[in-house]
């Protein structure tokens, strides 16, 4: 599991050692931490090893695997923009190393990209045969053509050597172990909300996105691991919200009595986000399951035990 210890990692190694399997968990800890982790450390079946994939993917002579998962890359746009050449080498140098391992184990690789493919969409929603719009040269351009290139990587891996993939594009994805500071917008309309400070919106707060609790998300993600289904296939819940709106749905949950201040909306950034998830319905017969006030409720009772209010 390479990005083990980052927000989606952590949450898969959950469950996959929940459900008997051994997990290796690599991850340099860039953008993830130990914290996320720390539950699992001692466990028989789980062990983490702190390396960056895009400089070496070894393991101890002997050990065999039936899966790479590769999570490991900076995924909020603070992170990506502030290291974008590590977010280049991830998605191109550290994919071609995790299915070079893959292959020579004769195991399942499972690629996990992003909506971001889609750039700025012009079909709506997006459905996986949309070839995106997508600025090659932007600021966002980093992660975005990071992972268009991984998608790339792993099917050439796949149609010329017959590496057994499956690419999910992930869509927003919100939950426990968020950084409180990782400029996600549930994370920090949740954190403003608790310490009283005005939330944040950029643009006129129109921009749509589409936000899946990380429960949802893991249990796509393991069903298209355990799939014969290459992909690429939308992973991520159609409930699309504007910011606007989601703004003032956080603070209804968290009984907040904050404003809500408008900034000016961050280059390339997208104004809508949704998917189709026909494909993962049909074919891995998964959808969400859980609400958005569910998932926000879960959500502020894990940020509560860190944040104080005013």
């Amino acid at each position: 599991m390479a990005g083990g210890a980052g927000f989606l990692g952590s949450h898969l190694c959950d469950r996959l050692v929940g459900r008997g399997d051994s997990v290796i968990c690599m991850d340099n800890l860039s953008t993830g931490s130990r914290e996320n982790v720390a539950h699992l450390l001692g466990h028989e079946r789980f062990s983490l090893v702190v390396c960056d994939v895009s400089e070496k993917v070894e393991l101890e002579d002997g050990v065999k695997v039936d899966a790479v998962c590769n999570l490991a890359s900076p995924a909020s746009p603070p992170a990506y923009l502030a290291r974008p050449l590590d977010t280049l080498a991830a998605g191109s140098e550290g994919t071609r190393r995790l299915l070079e391992l893959t292959r020579a184990h004769g195991a399942r690789f499972l690629m996990a990209s992003t909506s971001e493919v889609y750039g700025e969409p012009e079909v709506h929603p997006q459905v996986e045969s949309y070839r995106g719009n997508v600025d090659p040269v932007g600021p966002r351009s980093v992660y975005d053509e990071a992972k268009r290139f991984a998608e790339s990587l792993t099917m050439a891996m796949h149609r010329t050597l017959g590496v057994n993939v499956g690419i999910a594009r992930i869509f927003n994805t919100y939950g426990p172990r968020l950084s409180p500071g990782d400029g996600r917008v549930v994370s920090n309309f949740i954190v403003q909300a608790l310490r009283g400070e005005p939330l944040t919106v950029y643009g006129d707060g129109s921009q749509t996105r589409s936000l899946c609790f990380v429960d949802d998300e893991i249990t796509g993600l393991v069903a298209l691991l355990d799939s014969s289904l290459t992909g690429p296939v939308n992973i991520g819940n159609p409930d699309e919200r504007s910011m606007r709106d989601l703004a003032h749905f956080v603070l209804e949950v968290t009984g907040s009595r904050s404003d809500v201040v408008f900034e000016p909306l961050p280059t390339d950034d997208p104004t809508r986000r949704c998917p189709d998830i026909t494909l993962a319905r049909r074919e891995l017969r998964w959808e969400p399951t859980i609400g958005l006030r569910e998932g926000i409720e879960r959500t502020i009772d894990y940020f509560a035990q860190m944040v104080e209010g005013p």
